[in-house]
């Protein structure tokens, strides 16, 4: 679904929504609101502003700029509210620790962010929340993990790196059967290309340095659902202090106006990549959603309407240390972290991957940059 209630399409909302000519300057586009604090009129305005009905008491927990972002966010997922932080991770924790405590258990996908990887493995156990990991693709497996004081269900819709797909809608239901919170890291997807509360999940969280920002310039994240799942998360972040800054607020704002036409060359870009690395011989597997030989790519069409995102990644032969050489020998494409940004980014992983986050370049031009580190590989070896 392409539309909101009032008509207007996707891009067009990305560009609109949450945001107004500034009443005091009528300035086009939202100033940056680069305060710490806000004055109070009278003390009833005051009491207005404490009590949540208006305006705003002090950054950390709110802001204009900000609130502008996250009026956008929650307009393009569908959802009730949505609360931005400072990273990805300040809005996963914050999430969390809003919903699993003391004695609590949570059931996560065992294909998750690297971060996130580390609080189910070495943090939750110190604070006494059971985590139990499964592949979410194997739902009686799901369900087995559940116990009764699972409280969540944590996963990724397309998967880091490995590029797993799972059945979002599926697991929802199973989670809403056990009255179990669903969240879905929809990071590699961007609200433009997949929506998980349309599929049933109840919390949608994006890593919004990578796509909804699409410049590599701010670190952020966002997560949005109903507000009465938000509003603890806010809270958290309050008391954690992983609130966003004004300008990197300022800086999604302005990044995420052109989201529908990145996005779109993003897809185009690494169908042609993926299907170029498919027939190279020293390829030994390419994990794409858009692969007709992909396990999940029936799932992806079927949830993504024939667009398939701009991160693949790879096995070449020599595993890992084959990687690092061919990432070594790229010239266009950036030998770096991260993704979602206008550049490609490559990443070898230990684990004999190397993680591609195709970017909006000409796409002839990436591909050739591959063909070159190839060659360069193979003169190597002779």
């Amino acid at each position: 679904m392409d539309s909101s209630e009032n008509g207007y399409g996707f891009s067009t909302r990305a560009i609109h929504a949450g945001e107004h000519t500034d009443p005091t300057t009528r300035a086009h586009n939202t100033p940056i609101y680069q305060t710490s604090t806000y004055a109070f009129d009278s003390l009833e305005q005051k009491e207005a502003v404490l009590n949540g009905e208006t305006g705003w008491l002090y950054t950390r927990g709110g802001n204009p700029t900000t609130s502008a972002f996250e009026a956008k966010i929650a307009e393009l997922e569908g959802a009730e509210a949505a609360v931005a932080g400072a990273s990805g991770m300040a809005v996963i924790m914050a999430a969390l620790r809003s919903l699993a405590r003391t004695g609590d258990h949570i059931v996560a996908s065992d294909s998750i962010y690297y971060w996130a990887n580390i609080y189910m493995n070495e943090e939750a156990p110190l604070d006494q929340i059971g985590v139990t990991r499964v592949d979410m693709a194997d739902l009686d497996a799901v369900r087995a993990a559940i116990q009764p004081n699972t409280k969540v269900l944590y996963t990724e819709f397309l998967s880091n790196p490995g590029i797993k797909i799972v059945d979002i809608p599926a697991l929802a239901r199973i989670a809403r059967e056990h009255d179990i919170i669903m969240i879905v890291d929809n990071t590699f997807t961007s609200p433009y290309l997949f929506r998980p509360l349309e599929h049933g999940a109840h919390l949608s969280l994006h890593s919004a340095t990578k796509y909804i920002c699409g410049h590599g310039d701010a670190l952020a994240g966002v997560i949005s659902g109903d507000k009465a799942l938000i509003d603890p998360i806010l809270r958290q972040i309050e008391v954690l202090g992983s609130c966003i800054s004004p300008f990197n607020s300022w800086l999604l704002l302005r990044g995420i106006k052109t989201i529908e036409l990145r996005m779109e060359r993003h897809c185009d870009n690494a169908l042609q990549l993926a299907r170029f690395l498919e027939n190279q011989p020293e390829v030994v597997r390419v994990n794409y959603a858009g692969l007709e030989s992909h396990p999940g790519h029936a799932i992806a069409k079927r949830l993504m309407g024939g667009r398939y995102g701009g991160m693949l990644s790879f096995e070449v032969e020599g595993g890992a240390e084959a990687g690092n050489r061919l990432a070594n020998e790229l010239k266009l494409c950036a030998h770096a972290v991260s993704l979602g940004d206008v550049s490609t980014l490559v990443w070898p992983f230990g684990e004999e991957l190397v993680r591609v986050s195709v970017g909006c370049e000409n796409p002839q031009d990436i591909i050739g940059d591959f063909e070159q580190a190839f060659e360069a590989t193979k003169a190597q070896a002779v």
